[in-house]
């Protein structure tokens, strides 16, 4: 996983880690956001519809390993499950090609993103870092929400507390291109969808939840038995928008299956192998090609050297 050859790409990703820096504070061995999570492991297994829309090797596999890790928004290794600001949940998946060899998903629990380019994100986060509870009103963070209808529609979009964090669907918002056997490619952006279901908590009973409750959950879920998600893709259309992560495709697209997802227990040494695993939201498999999105080189360039610095770092125990 190289870094980008751009090195106005490289500047803005050590900007925006350095404005994730003065948002959560410094927390050696963590990631600078979703900082809090755990690690699951289990198996992919393609549908058998999956090739019309793609060659990708774990696509053409009986079957193929994968690591999941769950983990909760911000980069505050304690953020209490109850809290608002752990909304949007993350899920991270990681399909093991070859020792070395891997594809990524990356996506969050709200089918939105409230920029489309860094330079914007970087702007929006800079506002909210300024918005304390000494600003005057209007607030920078609420200035930029209204000069900004997609971050304004992010911000207020409803994060209801998942009764499960298996029980929540997914969303990778950024596009890719999609190719099959035949040549065709045609563009997507990945749902992982819960096989039992969506379910939520009320506010009120969210806000009431342990400080560890979806962590506590989901081991005692996959003790019992194995939690299953579907991998779809959502089609584009040739007249929609493939390169902004801001602009929604109609719920009329179609929706191709890929495959089941089967997850059957924690990884061994989970703390540890949070440090190490960096997450690419690259494909960089054939048959998987990214979009034009802006987001997806600098979410890259984000990603490892956030990865870097943790690796490189003790890992501290959170403070309870």
């Amino acid at each position: 996983m190289p870094l980008p050859q751009d090195e106005r790409v490289v500047a803005l990703a050590n900007d925006l880690l350095q404005q994730f820096d003065q948002l959560f504070g410094l927390h050696p061995g963590y990631r600078a956001a979703h900082a809090k999570g755990m690690l699951l492991t289990g198996t992919f297994t393609p549908s058998l519809g999956a090739r019309r829309l793609t060659r990708a090797p774990h696509i053409v596999r009986a079957s193929t390993p994968v690591t999941a890790r769950f983990s909760n928004s911000t980069g505050l290794p304690t953020i209490p499950d109850s809290a608002p600001d752990a909304n949007p949940r993350g899920l991270a998946i990681r399909f093991q090609l070859a020792e070395h060899v891997h594809t990524d998903i990356v996506s969050h629990s709200i089918d939105a993103f409230p920029t489309r380019d860094g330079y914007e994100f970087l702007e929006f986060l800079k506002a909210a870092a300024a918005s304390g509870t000494e600003a005057p009103s209007p607030k920078p963070v609420e200035v930029f929400l209204g000069a900004h209808p997609a971050a304004l529609a992010f911000v207020q979009a409803p994060k209801p507390f998942p009764t499960s964090l298996a029980r929540q669907a997914y969303f990778a918002v950024t596009a890719f291109a999609f190719t099959n056997a035949a040549g065709e490619k045609r563009f997507g952006r990945y749902r992982i969808l819960p096989e039992a279901g969506t379910e939520f908590f009320a506010d009120s009973d969210g806000a009431a939840l342990a400080p560890n409750y979806h962590f506590d959950e989901l081991l005692e879920r996959v003790a019992k038995s194995p939690i299953r998600f579907k991998v779809v893709v959502q089609v584009a259309a040739p007249e929609d928008v493939t390169g902004d992560a801001t602009v929604h495709w109609p719920e009329s697209r179609e929706l191709i299956e890929l495959g089941a997802i089967e997850l059957t227990g924690p990884v061994t040494d989970n703390a540890a192998q949070q440090k190490q695993i960096i997450f690419d939201p690259i494909p960089r498999v054939d048959g998987i090609e990214p979009s034009s999105d802006p987001l997806l080189e600098l979410r890259a360039a984000i990603y490892l050297l956030s990865g870097r610095r943790r690796r490189a770092a003790k890992l501290e125990e959170p403070a309870q």
